[in-house]
């Protein structure tokens, strides 16, 4: 087992564990007394890693077994196979990459020299992978090209719940692949808009203005490109519940943006600023035509479609 590989034979297990016999046990006289691959709990345990340990069975019997001869319980039933070569690599799925956009910074239109290219998007698996048991992540990245992919169910709940940074995806202008399941998605991307965008948006901005707050308090300085996007993101949102979806490009507001990046604006300007965001956000979600939950039938009918689709492939 990968686990037992990895075990450190210098730790003693204690007393209370529950183990599987690795070994066939025997009596003094050969005889066969328990087989290999019997539960047991370890009642006393040795002192150092060359003495035995005591192990009492099910039915009182006992044994002394060393840490060789024994697997802890809860390691034996993990699910510790190989997995296929093929899935050991995220690089391996990047060719199930059905939609991918520029999103960050270069979508923004708040670029500076130096700023890095995210990329984001959705990877669909065929069926026998999606169905098989060794599972598949959520999402695939690469680190050094700073793109990650999501796996379409787990972006399409993301989306469901408002997650900004999923949201932005559905409407960048910098879309480099479309399929036509995701053209289809892009399409209809009005449907994963709601009210939900208030709380989500609300509740991530003030978390971070708290630690900002504290940051300042603590280290008297801040990370001013953070503060710049959660003033651009509570913009957003007003956006999205005035007019019905996600602006990314900034339009207005760019050389004050970038001023707070550069450090250029005070804390007490960009918290008045921010305030007065906070309060047009509020009469925003009072005035919207959002519905209050996004179209949750018709996401769900969108993804069966497209899971069948790789079915047939």
């Amino acid at each position: 087992m990968n686990n037992e590989k990895q075990a450190k034979p210098h730790l003693i297990l204690p007393a209370g564990t529950q183990i599987v016999t690795l070994v066939e046990c025997r009596g003094l006289t050969g005889e066969a007394l328990r087989r290999k691959g019997t539960v047991g709990k370890i009642i006393k345990s040795p002192s150092d890693s060359t003495h035995a340990y005591l192990i009492q069975f099910p039915d009182g019997g006992q044994i002394g077994l060393h840490r060789q001869e024994i697997a802890i319980r809860k390691q034996v039933q993990s699910l510790n196979f190989d997995r296929p070569q093929s899935l050991e690599d995220d690089a391996d799925l990047s060719k199930y990459v059905i939609y991918r956009c520029v999103v960050g910074s270069r979508a923004y239109g708040l670029e500076v020299d130096g700023s890095d290219t995210d990329r984001r998007g959705i990877y669909l698996p065929p069926a026998d992978l999606h169905w098989s048991l060794y599972g598949l992540p959520e999402q695939i990245e690469n680190e050094e090209n700073q793109e990650c992919f999501w796996e379409l169910q787990k972006f399409l709940i993301l989306a469901l719940k408002a997650n900004p940074n999923v949201l932005e995806c559905l409407y960048t202008p910098l879309v480099e692949e479309a399929s036509p399941i995701a053209q289809e998605l892009l399409h209809e991307r009005s449907r994963l808009l709601s009210k939900l965008v208030y709380q989500t948006y609300n509740g991530y901005i003030l978390s971070q203005f708290k630690k900002l707050e504290t940051d300042l308090r603590a280290h008297g300085e801040l990370k001013w490109k953070h503060v710049m996007h959660l003033v651009r993101l509570l913009s957003s949102g007003i956006t999205i519940l005035k007019e019905g979806f996600v602006p990314v490009k900034i339009d207005s507001n760019r050389e004050r943006l970038l001023a707070i990046r550069n450090g250029q604006t005070s804390w007490e300007e960009v918290n008045s600023w921010r305030l007065e965001l906070h309060s047009q956000f509020a009469q925003a979600f009072e005035q919207t035509k959002l519905p209050e939950r996004p179209d949750y039938e018709w996401t769900n009918d969108f993804l069966i479609r497209a899971r069948r689709e790789m079915a047939k492939d």
